[in-house]
């Protein structure tokens, strides 16, 4: 089991409001901790931001329902940019329509710090492969 890393309280408060707001199925909530041009990578190799990360968002929380638990690997912060390391578990519906199936991963997160509040210039929860 990775060793937690200790954050600055800045980037704690951020990614315990991002996993509350996701957990909540609030699609406007989760899209409010993105920076305007911020990207997600929820598929991988499909970039997505702007209306159209919104709209990935929006339909990924009603048709999954999903619940996600984090846990942050690593963390480098440099003035207004960090990078996060994070490992996370998420239960969704499962896509035959029965039940809930669960899925693991390691993210790559780069954030930036905005009018002093720390938002995700990319999430990109494919970044890595997890450890066994």
């Amino acid at each position: 089991m990775p060793k937690t890393v200790d954050l600055p309280k800045e980037l704690e408060e951020h990614l315990e409001s991002y996993v509350a707001a996701f957990n909540s199925h609030d699609a406007e909530n989760v899209n409010s901790h993105y920076t305007e041009a911020g990207i997600i990578v929820w598929e991988k190799g499909n970039p997505v931001s702007g209306e159209d990360r919104h709209a990935a968002i929006k339909e990924f929380l009603a048709a999954n329902q999903p619940r996600i638990e984090t846990d942050v690997r690593e963390a480098y912060v440099t003035g207004d940019t960090a990078l996060l390391v994070v490992d996370w578990t998420m239960e969704i519906n499962a896509e035959s329509g029965g039940g809930r199936e669960n899925l693991r991963g390691v993210g790559l997160d780069v954030l930036r710090k905005v009018n002093g509040v720390w938002l995700y210039a990319v999430d990109d929860p494919f970044g890595e492969e997890p450890r066994d």
